[in-house]
């Protein structure tokens, strides 16, 4: 079948506008994604139980996929922390204890005054620890 010329215009023109209205999505998408991921927020950590032999934690350094990891040793609990993360970087926080003080072990982190992940005993266990999904973009 033959097309005339005005029919491949009209979709030459339908296929431009197609692209065009794609870029220009994408854009925008690019301008939402770098917001998110230079928007900051604060989360805070606790741990309780009898005994960490060590507490890891996202900090806020390293990038959003690669998180630096702090690390406490032999913490006093209950243990709290308030950190500042970026963007899609996930709030985490690991406690590592012996078997002794394994079983009373509990985690959490809290966002704007409300818990976001709780993790106690062997599910924390099991589990590494308390991880979220980033609140970003809110």
């Amino acid at each position: 079948m033959r097309h005339t010329h005005a029919e491949r215009t009209v979709r030459a023109a339908v296929s431009v506008s197609a692209v065009c209205g794609l870029a220009l999505g994408l854009g925008a998408c690019s301008d939402t994604v770098d917001g998110a991921v230079n928007q900051t927020y604060e989360v805070t950590y606790e741990v309780t139980g009898t005994s960490a032999d060590e507490i890891r934690f996202h900090g806020g350094g390293g990038k959003a996929m690669e998180p630096e990891i702090e690390t406490v040793t032999s913490p006093a609990l209950p243990w709290r922390k308030t950190v500042t993360l970026r963007g899609i970087m996930p709030p985490a926080v690991m406690p590592a204890a012996s078997d002794a003080g394994a079983a009373d072990l509990a985690c959490t982190i809290t966002y704007k005054g409300e818990v976001i992940e709780e993790m106690t005993g062997e599910e924390l266990l099991t589990s590494g620890g308390c991880v979220a999904v980033s609140p970003v973009p809110d």
